[in-house]
């Protein structure tokens, strides 16, 4: 079986489109020739003994329904090549993007994305992945095929082995020169392989178990190397959130000393303090815990802002208010009274004072709201 072709980078140019199409019809074949192989190993391992292979057979044909399913979304986005500047972005997001992510200007999942959940792979690298679940599986079925089929096993072993030296090159310092020594350990027994083969030796008892550590390693590889990514993303999310609150955490403090020096009484909420939290761990199992707790302080100076802002809202509503009152005792004719005018000049006073006592003035306001109505001509007790 062959491996899946390479995929473009972004498109843009008439080359690049055509490259393109050329992989689109590239891939179409591979996506067939894989089914048939694997419907050829499922019926293969429904007469096998060993039930532990039927799990390993659903997660194969799980992972090419997936790589099925972003491929039918391509021919749909492609449309026979009538394709503008928003389609090309779109066929990159599809190609490169994780099959797990949704899909740009959607809302929902893209379709099998869940068949390889927590993978979050992108097209090649689960094209990469079903070559490596699919020779694991013929390697444990031990099979006995042509010798053609030998050849053809071994092709696919060293073209495997330089995909393993491509994705040891991005391991952590620490873990390379281990990888990477394993790498080379397989490129031997590969090349003793097709030596040995090349001079008609029989090595259908020796590949399989090289296939099978390549295989193994691959899949570790590809998963390890998608945990850095999640981990990378989480790192940046929490310092970017991290920012966004002491910033937030600053405006609050502003906040809160100008109600406390405005209104009387005035709530009683602490600003939550960012740097309480710690630095940001650079560990990827400490992450989550992390954007947790940043996520409470997020929560905690919500409710610190609107209880505040609520009390400031309150101290401009009474001022609003008092205008409005005494506006309303000049529409009546009796502004000029020399009480109401007192009762207002001592709202104003208290208003002004800082911190100014809200239920005084409202008491203040209802009073004069009173006095109002109690002078207005409208009233018969009033006075004219």
């Amino acid at each position: 079986m062959d491996t899946a072709p390479v995929a473009p980078g972004r498109l843009g140019t008439p080359v690049e489109i055509q490259d393109a199409m050329t992989y689109l019809g590239l891939l179409g074949s591979w996506i067939q020739q894989r089914r048939a192989e694997l419907d050829e190993l499922d019926a293969t391992i429904l007469t096998s003994p060993d039930r532990s292979l039927t799990s390993d057979m659903m997660l194969s044909l799980s992972v090419w329904q997936a790589i099925k399913n972003r491929y039918d979304l391509l021919l749909a986005t492609w449309d026979s090549g009538r394709v503008g500047p928003t389609e090309r972005e779109r066929l990159s997001a599809l190609i490169w993007g994780r099959l797990d992510d949704t899909l740009p200007d959607s809302g929902s999942p893209t379709p099998g994305s869940a068949a390889i959940s927590g993978l979050s792979v992108s097209l090649p690298e689960a094209c990469r992945l079903s070559d490596a679940l699919a020779g694991q599986l013929r390697s444990r079925l031990n099979r006995s095929p042509q010798a053609d089929q030998f050849a053809s096993r071994v092709r696919d072993l060293r073209a495997q082995v330089e995909r393993l030296r491509d994705q040891a090159a991005l391991e952590p310092p620490a873990t390379r020169p281990r990888v990477l020594a394993t790498v080379e350990e397989l490129a031997t027994r590969a090349n003793d392989l097709a030596a040995k083969s090349d001079r008609g030796g029989d090595i259908g008892g020796l590949i399989g178990p090289v296939e099978i550590q390549a295989a193994t390693l691959e899949r570790d590889l590809i998963v390890g190397n998608t945990k850095r990514r999640q981990a990378v993303d989480k790192l940046a999310r929490a310092r970017e959130l991290r920012d966004a609150l002491e910033l937030r955490e600053k405006a609050l403090a502003d906040l809160v000393q100008h109600v406390v020096t405005t209104v009387a009484p005035a709530p009683k909420y602490a600003v939550p303090n960012v740097s309480a939290l710690g630095d940001i761990p650079s560990s990827a199992s400490q992450l989550d815990g992390y954007l947790t707790k940043l996520g409470a302080v997020s929560n905690a100076m919500q409710v610190v802002q609107e209880a505040y802002g609520k009390a400031l809202d309150a101290h401009t509503a009474l001022t609003a208010r008092l205008a409005t009152d005494v506006a309303a005792a000049q529409a009546a004719g009796v502004a000029g009274d020399a009480d109401l005018a007192a009762l207002a000049a001592v709202a104003q006073s208290f208003l002004t004072r800082r911190p100014a006592p809200a239920q005084v003035v409202t008491a203040l306001l209802d009073a004069y709201a009173d006095a109002v109505q109690l002078l207005s001509p409208a009233n018969p007790g009033g006075s004219s």
